[in-house]
C-alpha cells in the first residue's frame, strides 16, 4: 500500500510539474490563444499534453520551444557577407 503525500509534498509536486492552459501560454508568448491552436494542429510549437479534452503545457517544454525559437543574428549576417562579397565579385 502507498503512503498519501502530504499537504507539503503535493505542494511541492505541483509546483514542479503544474501544467499551464492554452490562455496562460498565448499570455507567456504574447500571442493569442488561436495562433497557439493553429500551430498545435499544424504540428508546431511547444508540446503539448492532452488530458481528456483539455490541452496543456508544461512549462520545460514552453521554455524549449522559446530557446529553439532564437535566431542567431550572427549567422544571418555573415551570409548577407557573403551576398555582399559575391555582388562585388561580378
Amino acid at each position: 500500500m502507498n503512503p498519501r503525500p502530504t499537504t507539503t509534498e503535493r505542494g511541492q509536486m505541483s509546483e514542479m510539474t503544474r501544467a499551464l492552459t492554452e490562455r496562460e501560454v498565448a499570455e507567456l508568448l504574447v500571442l493569442s490563444v488561436a495562433t497557439l491552436r493553429a500551430w498545435r494542429h499544424r504540428g508546431k510549437g511547444p508540446r503539448f499534453l492532452r488530458l481528456g479534452r483539455s490541452v496543456r503545457y508544461l512549462p520545460a517544454d514552453v521554455a524549449d520551444f522559446v530557446r529553439a525559437s532564437a535566431v542567431d543574428t550572427r549567422a544571418v549576417s555573415s551570409s548577407d557577407g557573403e551576398l555582399e562579397l559575391r555582388e562585388s565579385q561580378l
